[in-house]
């Protein structure tokens, strides 16, 4: 899928990196450069899976130090890869701030058109945070960048506040989901609502995630402006979820866990994406994809979804036969590789041999 090419522009005009890889080892770790006007290191993650889509970034914040105010005519969800810090957001550039502290592995939204500022708490380390929104995919219905990075209604962000009321910042509550299923999952109990999560690599309020195997358990993500959505699936040791693909732009980020994932087209050569703590990768449009937890607790993976109208005939599984496969279905060559990996490191798997013989295998929660 090419790149919207006012997005495109955008990114090379503003002369900090542009990573264009399959897969990010350690957000933590890579490369940035000073970005003009505001006041940080940052870089631009346009992933292979990516595809012109969404836009992710990276950006650093120096110990001590406030960033420049800024506001984003799309909503904008910031995962907190490292370091603590104190967000401010008010509904106009001099207007009352709501305030609220974030540490690692925080999770919180930016509502579009409202002006937010970001600190650093920390006097000798530096904080990172993975930026995602859908700039890339508005800037093709509408290419005028002035309209998202500079619009000129200073009311919105107000509107957008007072819609909510109370506390915007407090920590999210679990909604009954009545239908049984939400964007992104089977049958489901409750989701969460709210804007910020304050750590994700602690958080245990979680669901049984039984479409997808390996006795997983899920966290599904809603924020109460925006269309945006999200959710985070937890699966134990030595075990490994069932192979499915959807459409582009679903960017996944570990906040904990040591394994790896398999990527490949329909037919095509499997690509290994090994994973940890600060881990990021896209699968591409309609690429299977498949995730193993090598480590000795459970892993945990985060994934912001895509725009509703890209994830048909996925998640939801619309088409089972076509998008999702089961564990007796699955090439043994991915069993294989996965019993290799262990016994590498004196482990065995805890896969149960039932799952492999029964389509309508039943785990445990």
């Amino acid at each position: 899928m090419p790149l919207c090419q006012t997005y495109e522009t955008y990114m090379k005009d503003q002369e900090i990196p542009i990573y264009r890889e399959y897969f990010i080892e350690d957000v933590r770790e890579i490369k940035l450069a000073p970005w003009k006007g505001r006041g940080c290191n940052a870089a631009f993650l346009q992933l292979a899976g990516q595809e012109g889509v969404v836009e992710v970034r990276v950006q650093e914040i120096e110990p001590g130090k406030t960033l420049t105010p800024m506001k984003m005519g799309v909503d904008e969800a910031i995962y907190v890869a490292k370091g603590q810090g104190v967000g401010a957001v008010s509904g106009t550039k001099d207007g009352v701030k709501k305030t609220f502290e974030w540490g690692p592995h925080s999770l919180f939204l930016i509502p579009a058109n409202t002006w937010y500022q970001l600190s650093n708490m920390s006097g000798t380390e530096p904080a990172r945070l993975v930026h995602y929104n859908y700039l890339p995919i508005a800037l093709t219905a509408t290419p005028d960048l002035d309209f998202f990075l500079n619009h000129p209604d200073e009311n919105g962000g107000s509107r957008v506040l007072d819609s909510i009321g109370g506390e915007f910042y407090s920590q999210a509550k679990a909604v009954e989901e009545a239908s049984g299923k939400i964007r992104g999952a089977g049958s489901i109990d409750y989701y969460w609502l709210g804007n910020f999560f304050p750590d994700l690599k602690a958080w245990d309020k979680l669901s049984p995630y039984r479409g997808r195997g390996a006795g997983g358990r899920v966290i599904f993500v809603k924020f109460p402006t925006a269309e945006m959505d999200a959710h985070m699936s937890v699966f134990p040791s030595r075990t490994y979820k069932k192979g499915h693909r959807h459409g582009p732009g679903v960017v996944i980020v570990i906040p904990s866990g040591e394994g790896y994932s398999l990527m490949w087209p329909e037919g095509g050569e499997k690509l290994v994406v090994p994973w940890r703590e600060g881990s990021i990768f896209v699968p591409p449009n309609r690429w299977f994809h498949q995730h193993f937890n090598l480590g000795g607790e459970p892993a945990r993976y985060l994934a912001f979804h895509a725009p509703p109208q890209l994830m048909i005939n996925a998640e939801k599984l619309e088409d089972a036969q076509r998008d999702q496969f089961e564990y007796p279905d699955e090439d043994p060559s991915i069993r294989e590789r996965f019993e290799g990996e262990l016994a590498n490191r004196g482990l065995t798997s805890l896969m149960p041999e039932g799952a492999y013989q029964d389509r309508s295998f039943e785990w445990e929660y």
